[in-house]
C-alpha cells in the first residue's frame, strides 16, 4: 500500500512547495492538496521532481466559500463559472502532471435539475480528461460536514458516474464521510471497486489521525489490499496533537499491510 499526503490538512502553515517536500521527509508516497492555485505551478513541479512524489489529485476551486459555496458543477445557472473552474483545474493538473481532478459539486437542493447541471459539466470535464489523459474524480460528502452538498451517498455517485458514461470519471471514495453517511464500509468498498479511482482515510467520528476511532483501518487497507486495489491511501485528516506527534500511524498502517 502507498500512502498520500494531503496537503490541504498537513503542513497547512507552510507554502505548497514546501510541504511537499516535508511530506517526502516522514515517507509518504505522494502528495495531493485542494487548491493549490495560489503557487506557482512551476515551483510546486519543481518540488515534486525534487522528492520524486506523484501528485495525485486537486480540486476545482469551490467558488466563494465565505458566500456559502463549496464547489460550482452541480449550481444551476453558474454553468460558466463551473467550466472555468474545471479548466482552470485541468491546466494547473496538466503542468505538474497530477492524475486525478476533483470535480466539486457544491450545494443544492439536490433536485433533478442540480443533477442535470452536475452531468453537463461533467461531460465537459470528461472531454477535458480525454484529451489530457488525467481523470475526474467525484466524491460523496457527508452532509453533517457540509449540509446541502449536492453528493452524499457513494450509490447516487456511481449512479451519476453510469449516467455521464465516460471511462475518465471514477469514484473519490473518503471513508471517513462514507462512515458518517452509510457504513457498512468494506462491503461498498469491494463491490464496487472497479468505479473508485482513489481512497482516502481519516479517523471517524473526529477526522483524526487514521488509527484512532470507530473504524478499524487494518481491515479496511487489507480487504483493499486482497481484492486488487493498486492506488494510493490519501491520508485526508486533521491531526488532533501536532502533525509530529501523529504521524505514528504511517508505520503501523504499513506494518498492517506486511
Amino acid at each position: 500500500m502507498r500512502f498520500s499526503a494531503n496537503l490541504g490538512f498537513l503542513w497547512t502553515h507552510l507554502t505548497l512547495p514546501d510541504a511537499i517536500l516535508e511530506a517526502s521527509k516522514v515517507g509518504f508516497d505522494a502528495v495531493e492538496c485542494h487548491w493549490p492555485f495560489d503557487f506557482c505551478p512551476i515551483d510546486v513541479r519543481s518540488a515534486l521532481n525534487q522528492t520524486n512524489l506523484p501528485m495525485i489529485c486537486i480540486n476545482t476551486r469551490p467558488g466563494n466559500i465565505q458566500m456559502g459555496d463549496f464547489g460550482l458543477s452541480a449550481v444551476f445557472g453558474r454553468e460558466n463559472e463551473a467550466r472555468s473552474a474545471i479548466a482552470e483545474a485541468f491546466n494547473y493538473a496538466i503542468s505538474i502532471e497530477a492524475k486525478f481532478v476533483h470535480v466539486m459539486a457544491g450545494l443544492t437542493n439536490r433536485d433533478s435539475r442540480a443533477e442535470a447541471t452536475y452531468q453537463n459539466n461533467l461531460c465537459y470535464a470528461a472531454d477535458l480528461a480525454q484529451s489530457s489523459g488525467i481523470q475526474v474524480l467525484i466524491e460523496p460528502i457527508n452532509q453533517t460536514d457540509v449540509r446541502g452538498y449536492h453528493l452524499s451517498y457513494m450509490e447516487d455517485a456511481i449512479s451519476t458516474i453510469k449516467a455521464v458514461n465516460s471511462e475518465n470519471i471514477k469514484l473519490m471514495f473518503d471513508c471517513y464521510h462514507c462512515q458518517i453517511m452509510q457504513g457498512d464500509l468494506i462491503r461498498r468498498l469491494v463491490t464496487n471497486l472497479s468505479y473508485i479511482g482513489h481512497v482516502q482515510i481519516a479517523g471517524v467520528p473526529d477526522r483524526g489521525e487514521p488509527h484512532a476511532g470507530e473504524l478499524s483501518y487494518k481491515a479496511v487497507l487489507k480487504a483493499l489490499q486482497s481484492n486488487g486495489y493498486r492506488g494510493y491511501i490519501g491520508a485526508e485528516y486533521k491531526p488532533r496533537k501536532t502533525l509530529g506527534e501523529g504521524l505514528t500511524w504511517l508505520n503501523t498502517a504499513r506494518e498492517w499491510c506486511k
